[in-house]
């Protein structure tokens, strides 16, 4: 989506929040000054914003947020700032690769015979145990 077509998405998002919350939009509303007023934003920059100019400043937009009483995170959507996968992995962030015993792991390669699974747990804990190359190395 290129710019315009954020700036047009936010200002339609935004003039349907105002418009559901009772503010005039219409010419001699007063709606856009209200708004102004009680957010604390700017009237130029609500008349931006619903005109379809847009609005980067992420602190224009938090403070929007703040003003409407939602997520920062779904007026960065709306600007075209983020995307909804985007804050999906700032909110569920991959936790990486799992962390598995070496009983876990023997169990998990299928070895059943007991003398080798305990020679492939002794030989994981002690690889664990021996500091990498580098460092060893540096030790001598």
């Amino acid at each position: 989506m290129e710019r315009n077509d954020n700036a047009r998405q936010l200002a339609d998002w935004l003039r349907d929040q105002l418009t559901r919350r009772g503010y005039d939009l219409g010419p001699r509303g007063g709606g856009q000054t209200r708004f102004a007023n009680e957010s604390g934003l700017g009237r130029a920059t609500v008349s931006r914003m619903l005109g379809g100019h847009g609005a980067t400043d992420t602190r224009v937009l938090a403070q929007l947020a703040a003003a409407l009483h939602v997520p920062l995170g779904e007026v960065l959507v709306r600007a075209g700032i983020a995307t909804d996968a985007e804050l999906g992995r700032i909110a569920h962030p991959d936790p990486g690769p799992r962390r598995i015993t070496p009983e876990q792991a023997a169990e998990e390669l299928g070895i059943s015979d007991e003398q080798a699974r305990r020679l492939f747990v002794s030989m994981v804990e002690t690889l664990q145990r021996t500091p990498p190359p580098t460092e060893r190395s540096a030790e001598q």
